[in-house]
């Protein structure tokens, strides 16, 4: 993986262990030669996890929409800034950039770039890992969530085995470099012989 796509949320008035996993996350991809794809906003953790990769030497790539492209919202320091027209280019821009994804805590925003993108690769739209960084244990509701739905029938094991979370950075990435995605459940969900 030469990038990653790091969702996570803008907001500052979070725990102060949240910006820190995202500044080491940050700082852990720029020591592997990952470029950082991410929202590029300077607040809350999507400034730390900017700030940690630029801080060890890193590419840092933002990808935002006008109405965010502001001084009180835009970093102004990274290796690339594109501005997509609308959310949608955004995710798609981000997508295209990416050679896997990581979602950091976060809320709405962070949730649906999370889900679109499993989903992409649920369809076959894909075939880049997805983890998620369990800070806090931050994610142990909604791991729960989609447990229930694999019990229920609504997801097939294969992907939700595809979805990796750890709580360590390098744990992750170890786990996510190891990815290989699942062919036949693709197939099955989308009912080909």
């Amino acid at each position: 993986m030469k990038s990653i796509c790091v969702y996570c949320g803008s907001s500052d008035l979070v725990h102060a262990d949240y910006r820190t996993a995202a500044h080491t996350m940050g700082r852990m991809l720029a020591q592997r030669g990952i470029r950082l794809i991410y929202g590029g906003g300077k607040t809350g953790l999507m400034g730390e996890v900017a700030n940690g990769a630029l801080s060890a030497g890193g590419d840092v790539i933002g990808v935002i929409i006008p109405s965010m492209n502001t001084t009180a919202l835009a970093h102004s320091g990274l290796t690339q800034m594109d501005v997509a027209p609308d959310m949608h280019g955004r995710k798609a821009r981000m997508h295209e950039l990416a050679d896997g994804y990581i979602a950091l805590p976060g809320g709405f925003g962070t949730w649906d770039e999370l889900f679109e993108t499993i989903t992409w690769a649920q369809t076959g739209a894909h075939e880049k890992p997805v983890g998620m960084l369990n800070v806090k244990n931050y994610y142990v509701p909604l791991l729960a969530a989609m447990d229930h739905a694999v019990m229920e029938g609504f997801i097939f094991p294969e992907h939700r085995k595809a979805v990796f979370c750890e709580s360590d950075p390098v744990k992750l990435m170890d786990a996510m470099e190891k990815y290989v995605h699942p062919h036949a459940a693709v197939k099955r969900w989308l009912k080909e012989d």
